[in-house]
Formats: structure tokens, sequence, C-alpha cells
């Protein structure tokens, strides 16, 4: 049996553009071996999702792969029947994609999805399938792996919902998983339990994966091998110690040195300045289970706070409660020294202009059946009473600031874009209100550095240009440490601390900020497994 599990030769991809075919994958070679993990790395719109579906033969809608070859142990993938297709998928093939809240159907417990592949692919019947879930569910660190498979995706947090999503990719024990960004949208300490428990999973299985990330860091621990790609080009490839020590290209070395970016240290709030936003004795539920418990913050005018904490700690919770989507049961919000009324549709319309809001999960944020037009053009058109050809070239301006050609997007619909593509468009709408205060709720989780950066870069100047004040969600503390002002930190719906970016990263750090500090991935191939040790070690 040939050590050779996957490869292709000379793939091209083509994706339908009104009545044009432009080309997406431009001739790109890749070979895999039995066990094997390669990591590709790109920008948004590097052919990095197309090169890894086209490794299962697939191709998204308004996509064809139309040339090369793709040899899957032995198997010609571009040649077999859908039937053929079907038996391979999901048995022999598996894929992560990166957003499991948007991937898993809602109306089905977790463990009836799971049970769904080994059955249909008469690999073992339902009963022993639920048998194994469980042991895989230990496996991967799941909470309760007994019970947790009876509940619905929504009745779980996203790491631990990423996580059911590979062990769901694991039940026909498979020789290739593609993971699309498993980690993206997660927060650190999350973060490194799915990529232990991936990395477990792989060598303990000997399974031979393809993971796709924007994040440099990331891939140094998953990766043997590093490619990568740039507008569907292959840039270089080389072994992960090898790559990160000395790469070659010009490309590759703007990736490793695009954490440049650094806001200058504004001076404190003057005493006697009112904040544009406080929050005052906030105590808040979903149902009968509390989230918040007697928050109390201030936001001042022009400055960017950071709210960090692992997920489930508030941070969103907090926000939508500012933004009025969810009443405190006590405490209110006050924006510009005013009580705000507590639900969104008691508030004016000033009022609501004044808020704006960008979401984490492009992907179910932005209405499908709506163009890009569409899109951004509704807030302009009620908050500021533009129509016709005026709303029309107002979103032509937001394109251009979040650098996507006007004629090429704005007819658009969401599902012909990349993720952070989507991302972006999710910006550009909160900009079309031309508010005061935006929440920008994990707005870099789904782009690759480069464009992660510019997007930064874009916000700190309208922020200089409008006077605009951010309350910045993320779980990225390498964002945190180039553009906040202010640090909140928060665990279980409570103030952990909060002080300027300079006090908050300065040691001593209360165990909860340093457990997250700890938690940033390195640019080192052995961080992970240091990490990991180092944290038994303490147990």
């Amino acid at each position: 049996m040939s050590d050779i599990l996957l490869d292709i030769k000379g793939l091209k991809v083509e994706g339908k553009s009104a009545d044009t075919w432009q080309q997406i994958i431009n001739g790109v070679d890749l070979t895999l071996n039995r066990g094997e993990v390669i990591g590709l790395i790109g920008e948004s719109g590097a052919g990095k999702s197309t090169l890894g579906l086209a490794a299962m033969g697939y191709a998204h809608d308004g996509c064809r792969i139309s040339g090369g070859s793709v040899n899957f142990d032995g198997i010609d993938l571009l040649n077999l029947s859908s039937a053929q297709s079907r038996g391979l998928r999901g048995k022999r093939i598996a894929y992560v994609a990166q957003s499991a809240a948007a991937s898993f159907n809602p109306a089905h417990r977790i463990i009836d999805q799971y049970t769904e592949g080994p059955v249909v692919h008469k690999v073992k019947g339902r009963t022993e399938a639920k048998k194994e879930a469980e042991v895989l569910f230990e496996k991967l660190q799941l909470p309760n792996p007994h019970t947790i498979g009876f509940r619905y995706p929504h009745q779980v947090s996203g790491g631990q919902l990423q996580r059911a999503m590979t062990v769901m990719a694991m039940s026909c024990k498979p020789d290739l998983i593609i993971f699309d960004e498993p980690t993206t949208a997660l927060d650190v300490t999350t973060q490194i339990e799915v990529l232990s428990a991936i990395r477990n999973i792989v060598d303990e299985f000997n399974t031979a994966a393809i993971y796709i990330t924007h994040d440099l860091a990331v891939v140094a621990q998953m990766a043997d091998r590093i490619k990568i790609l740039l507008k569907g080009d292959q840039v270089e490839e080389a072994p992960t110690a090898e790559m990160l020590d000395a790469p070659q290209e010009e490309y590759t070395k703007s990736l490793w040195a695009v954490r440049s970016l650094k806001s200058p240290i504004k001076p404190a709030p003057a005493k006697g300045d009112v904040p544009l936003i406080q929050v005052q004795g906030v105590t808040a539920a979903y149902g009968k289970v509390p989230v918040l418990h007697d928050v109390s913050f201030d936001i001042h005018k022009g400055r960017t706070v950071a709210v960090v904490g692992e997920s489930g700690s508030g941070k969103s919770t907090a926000a939508r409660v500012i933004a009025g989507l969810l009443p405190p049961s006590e405490g209110q919000v006050l924006i510009g020294g005013e009580a705000f009324p507590t639900h969104f549709k008691q508030r004016s319309k000033a009022q609501l202009q004044q808020v704006q809001m960008i979401y984490q999960m492009a992907d179910t944020a932005l209405n499908p059946k709506q163009k890009i037009s569409e899109i951004i053009g509704r807030p302009a058109e009620y908050y500021l009473d533009l129509k016709g050809k005026a709303a029309r070239e107002r979103v032509r301006d937001l394109l251009f600031q979040i650098e996507l050609e006007p004629d090429q997007f704005i007819d658009r619909y969401p599902s012909e874009l990349s993720g952070g593509q989507k991302q972006r468009i999710g910006i550009a709408r909160a900009l079309a209100a031309e508010p005061s205060f935006i929440i920008c709720d994990e707005v870099t989780s789904a782009l690759d550095q480069l464009v992660a950066e510019g997007i930064l870069r874009l916000l700190q100047k309208l922020q200089g240009d409008l006077d605009l004040t951010y309350m910045f969600i993320t779980h990225d503390l390498a964002t945190v440490r180039a553009i906040a002002d202010d640090v909140i930190v928060m665990k279980d719906g409570a103030l952990v601390e909060m002080g300027s970016r300079e006090d908050i990263f300065a040691p001593p750090h209360p165990d909860y900020t340093e457990l997250l500090l700890s938690s940033v991935p390195q640019m080192d191939p052995n961080w992970l497994t240091t990490v990991l040790n180092g944290r038994a070690q303490e147990r």
C-alpha cells in the first residue's frame, strides 16, 4: 500500500460570475501521506477552502473543477458517480466546517446527528454508534460525555459544538479529515482544548488531515508541512519548522510580519467627563438562567474598550444589554448621560442610530436572499433617508472603505462571498447608519491576518475621522494589544478586572487573566505540548 493517500495534480477550479467563468484555483498540486497533516495558509480569497473541498472531489454551487486530477487512495474522485462520491464522503473523507453553529441541524439532537453517518454508511448500528460517541465525547473532553449528546446544538457552547463536530467527523474513522478554520470563533482557552483534542484524535487513529487556517501560530501546532496560497496560486511549501524559521517568498514573509499594528497610547479621560456609555449595576438572564451579575463599567467617547473572557463569560450578553436586545432584570444603561429604554423597541430612531452592532457569525447575520446593495443600503435608507441613486452611491463608498470592489460585489448575494468578505459586509452595514458607538463582536475572527490588520487599521481611521467609540469583544489578545485603549476582563458573568491596556497586560495578573494570557498560541511548534505538559503538572 502506497504511503500517499491524496494526490492532487494541476487542479483548476472556476467560479461563475454573471455569465462568465473566472479562475479560482490555478493549477495547484498537493500530496498528502497517510497520517500526515498539511496546513493551508493564505488570505481571504486565496482558495484554501476551495482546495480543501476539491480534495473531496467537491465544488460549491456556482463553481466547477475545470482541470487537473484528484486521486484519493488510488480512486479518481473526479470521475465518480454521485452515488460513489456519497459513499466516500463522511465515511473515508470527512469535513469539519468553520461555523459549527451554522452546520448542525438545530431541530435534531447532537447524538442523532452523530449516528446518522455510521448508520447510513452501514459502518455500525445506531446503538453501537451511540456508545462509541460517548467514548469520543470523553476523548475530546466534552463535559458530561454520557448525556451531552442528548442536547440540541443551541444548548451547548461554541467550543463544545466545534468539538462535537470533530467527533462527528470521526464517526466512521475516516482516512482523511478536512478541518476548515475549526477554531476561528473560539476563545483562547477553549481553542487550546480543541487543538489538543484534534491532535490527539488524529494521532490515535493515524488520520491524515488538511488544516485550513489564517492563524500562523495555530497551524504551527497542528501541521507537519505548510502550504501558502495567494489568489489561487501556490506561493511556497515546506516542513513547518523550516517555514517558520526561514520563509523564502516575500508574501510569506509579509504574513509572518503582519502583527505590526499597535495604536498609540491615548491620554486618560479628563475627570468630570461624562462617559458615552455607562453600564450601571446590570444583572441579566436568559429565561431563568443568570448570565450577568451586577456588572458596571464606563466607555468614554473616542476610545476603544476591549472586552475579553472565555465563551460564556458574558461579553456578548453585556453588548446585547447595551444594544437593547436583552433587557436587564436590574440596573440601567446610560448613553451620553441619558438613560435609554432597556428594550430596543422602545427606543427612538435617533437612539437606535447611535448604537450599531457587528455580529460574530457573518454566515448567520446576513440575509441570504438579499443582495449586498440591499443589506448595506437598508440602514442608509432607514437612518439617513437616502434612496435610489444616493443610497446606491453610499453603498459603493462603504464597499470602497472595506476594500471590496463595488462593481464586483454590489449585486452579489452572501452565498457568493468568502467568510472574510461576509464579515466585511457586516462592518459596512454597521457603518452605514453613521453611529457614534459600534459594538464589534469578534469582527476579525473570520479574517486572515493581512485582511484583519487592514480592517483594524480601517476601524482606527474611521474612529479618528468620525469620532467613533468602540466596544471590541474578542478572544484574540494580540488584537487587544494592538487596538485597545482600555480592557475589561470578564468571567462567569462578572468583572475580573478593568483598566488601561498597559495596566492590564503588566504583571502581576489575577489568576484568570494569567490563564488567558498564557493560552495565546505562539509561533513555536512545541508551544502547545509545552503548555499542556505544564498544566498537567500543575494538576
